[in-house]
């Protein structure tokens, strides 16, 4: 929560922004499930006519928590078309840089945290998830891949090599935020500051990779542009 918002007094905050923010407060402190809308209606000083005559249902209150937050794993709204390694690698950086510090944010891990203790009494919060962040993300990352394959940068398949990114661009970072074994990045991090831990070098992604998925040599090098692009980037924004 901006910093300007939690200084206001109620009185001065519009009530649908008091009204998600008091859903969400609540639905991590007790839970989807068991969060009823009075208490929502309690916690933002709003009668539930207003509660439902300004936001809706709670289910329709926690898409518009999980769609605020889901934002910030948006990719840039402009990525230049890889034609060449360079522009491609670009793309790529630009990419993971988007997707890691916004899903490392401390209100983008919360809903995440939120989604896995409500699996099973509430599955539509993980979907809601799905939908709005992971689903978009993916769909951008492929589109680059396969503009990619059609300039002759890449010999694979583009979701495999998507798929393949995406991996070496998280490695374990999920699963240490989650488990607050790993702090979230610094934004205050300058690019060319050196990483806590060794980013994987472009060979090291080239041994990883199933040799039937290598094509020619200038396919290969092309293809491990990205593996090198996504161990830089991953490198420079975990702070372990």
């Amino acid at each position: 929560m901006p910093a300007a918002a939690m200084s206001k007094p109620d009185g001065e905050r519009p009530a649908r922004q008091r009204i998600l923010e008091a859903a969400f407060s609540a639905f991590m402190e007790a839970g989807y499930t068991e969060t009823s809308t009075l208490e929502i209606a309690k916690r933002a000083r709003v009668s539930k006519r207003e509660l439902y005559a300004l936001v809706g249902n709670k289910q329709e209150m926690l898409v518009a928590c999980i769609r605020e937050r889901a934002e910030r794993l948006q990719a840039p709204a402009e990525l230049s078309e890889p034609r060449d390694r360079q522009s491609l690698e670009h793309a790529l950086v630009a990419f993971g840089t988007q997707l890691l510090s916004g899903t490392a944010n401390s209100a983008v891990i919360a809903v995440f945290r939120l989604a896995i203790a409500e699996a099973v009494r509430a599955p539509e919060v993980a979907r809601a998830l799905d939908s709005f962040g992971r689903q978009s993300s993916r769909d951008v990352l492929t589109a680059i891949m396969v503009k990619a394959k059609e300039h002759g940068l890449l010999s694979s398949p583009a979701p495999e090599m998507a798929e393949q990114f995406a991996g070496l661009l998280w490695g374990d970072l999920m699963i240490s935020l989650l488990l607050r074994t790993a702090d979230s990045p610094d934004p205050r991090r300058s690019p060319g500051e050196p990483a806590a831990r060794p980013a994987p070098s472009c060979e090291s992604t080239r041994t990883r990779r199933p040799k039937h998925l290598l094509g020619e040599q200038g396919h290969e090098d092309a293809d491990n542009e990205f593996g090198a692009a996504a161990g830089r980037r991953a490198g420079q924004v975990k702070s372990v």
